[in-house]
């Protein structure tokens, strides 16, 4: 398990920088040519472990899939024509994978058994579970609803209408991806907007989608036994990925640094207009559309930022980045509260107990509630670092990540007690903080 520690970087933050493909893209990019008849081609593809374990599931089940020179092509096997896998689907560390395939598959008439690492088998699949089994789906999880599991899918399955109990980009998209072999319309109904990269993708394949407004919630219609187009597919850069780089360009004093490509989905860019409210620095240049999906260059300038209480509404449209917000909070003049963060205690690690922790180890004022983080910031000065032992990260990618931030905006530095979990999703993660710091 590598360690490291990270130090403040000699230089301040300069140049252009290009983070790798959204991962939300890249999954469901490999998932629906997978259903498509034809060749579909990916370029800018995530080549991380989580996607990775994506693309092998769907060659278990039939699907050709293989990488030519920059470009991955996939030939499909058509909605409906996924064949039975001789083995487990071993999942890794991506909950994305198993909550997405448990709903594409739920609709075919194969058994699966899904398996997965320590950490992503403490993850709930409950959620998933329900409305999966009122389509026709039965499961036999593990105590607590959690990997190992066994799952039959129905065929045919049963449409339904599902209201959405939390959040849930991943819950909405397993119902709809059900809905695809399904007879009939399976509706999915949003209370709080989430991610959207489901409903604009599988459009963009040629499925039936409807997305309506009523009431302040959303309502999504899915047309079932689809019939899917393979297409050419240009992954835009991940904004999970680029919020280390925003916030590390905003807190290194004399950075000016410019990331390309960077996908501005209005559902995932809540951290870029949280960031801009405690006064970051960050233009948008060359603003196009790549694929259906806004994208832009970010140039983000060292910024003295100021502590705010973060609207609990823009929780789902940044998720994954609180994290690393928790760091530029606390490098902030006066204090930060954060609330309606439940959803973060269920992620890879409990995000809000492993961040409260390792920003205390190395510094920070930092106050846990139930759901959320109080944050009193430094006012600029640097975070003293860590000095005893390692932050534990709990195989948490993104706590790894959000610390190696932290550790460039400290005196000493913040060792981190394994940087392997970066894998699953930024594989060149430490390069590219080399790159920007050179």
């Amino acid at each position: 398990m590598p360690a490291h520690r990270f130090l403040p970087p000699k230089t301040p933050l300069t140049g252009r920088i290009r983070v790798p493909g959204d991962k939300s893209i890249s999954h469901r990019s490999i998932m629906f040519g997978a259903l498509a008849v034809g060749e579909t081609r990916v370029s800018g593809l995530l080549e991380g472990e989580d996607v990775m374990a994506t693309a092998e599931a769907m060659r278990q089940m039939g699907a050709h899939i293989e990488k030519h020179g920059d470009e991955w092509r996939i030939r499909g096997v058509g909605v409906g024509g996924l064949l039975q896998p001789d083995g487990a689907l071993d999942m890794g560390n991506s909950g994305t994978s198993t909550r997405l395939l448990m709903g594409l598959l739920a609709s075919h008439g194969i058994t699966v058994a899904f398996t997965g690492d320590a950490s992503l088998s403490k993850r709930p699949m409950g959620r998933v579970i329900e409305p999966l089994s009122q389509m026709g789906a039965s499961f036999e999880s593990s105590p607590g609803g959690t990997l190992p599991l066994m799952m039959r899918g129905a065929l045919p399955a049963v449409p339904i209408t599902y209201r959405l109990p939390v959040a849930s980009a991943q819950v909405k998209s397993a119902v709809l991806l059900a809905g695809l072999n399904t007879p009939g319309i399976t509706t999915v109904i949003e209370p709080v907007p989430t991610r959207d990269h489901s409903e604009r993708m599988l459009r963009g394949f040629g499925a039936e989608l409807d997305v309506e407004e009523a009431d302040g919630e959303r309502i999504i219609r899915i047309h079932g036994e689809a019939d899917l187009k393979p297409r050419q597919v240009t992954v835009p850069g991940d904004p999970s990925s680029a919020a280390f780089f925003i916030v590390a360009a905003l807190i290194i004093d004399g950075s000016d640094l410019v990331i390309e490509n960077v996908g501005l989905n209005p559902t995932r860019a809540g951290l870029v207009e949280v960031l801009r409210q405690m006064g970051g620095n960050i233009e948008e240049l060359d603003r196009r559309e790549v694929g259906g999906e806004p994208v832009a260059d970010l140039r983000v300038r060292h910024s003295v930022l100021t502590g705010i209480d973060v609207d609990p509404a823009v929780a789902p449209s940044m998720i994954d980045e609180f994290p690393v917000l928790f760091v530029a909070a606390s490098m902030a003049q006066g204090t930060t509260t954060t609330s309606g963060l439940d959803e973060l205690r269920v992620k890879e690690s409990d995000r809000l107990a492993a961040m409260a922790a390792a920003l205390t180890s190395a510094g920070a004022r930092v106050e846990e509630l139930e759901d959320g983080l109080v944050i009193e910031g430094t006012g600029g000065e640097p975070l003293r670092g860590t000095a005893a032992s390692p932050v534990t990260t709990h195989l948490d990618h993104r706590i790894a990540m959000s610390m190696a931030v932290a550790g460039l905006a400290s005196k000493d530095g913040v060792e981190v007690d394994d940087t392997a979990p970066i894998r699953t999703s930024f594989p060149n993660f430490m390069d590219l903080l080399e790159e920007a710091a050179a």
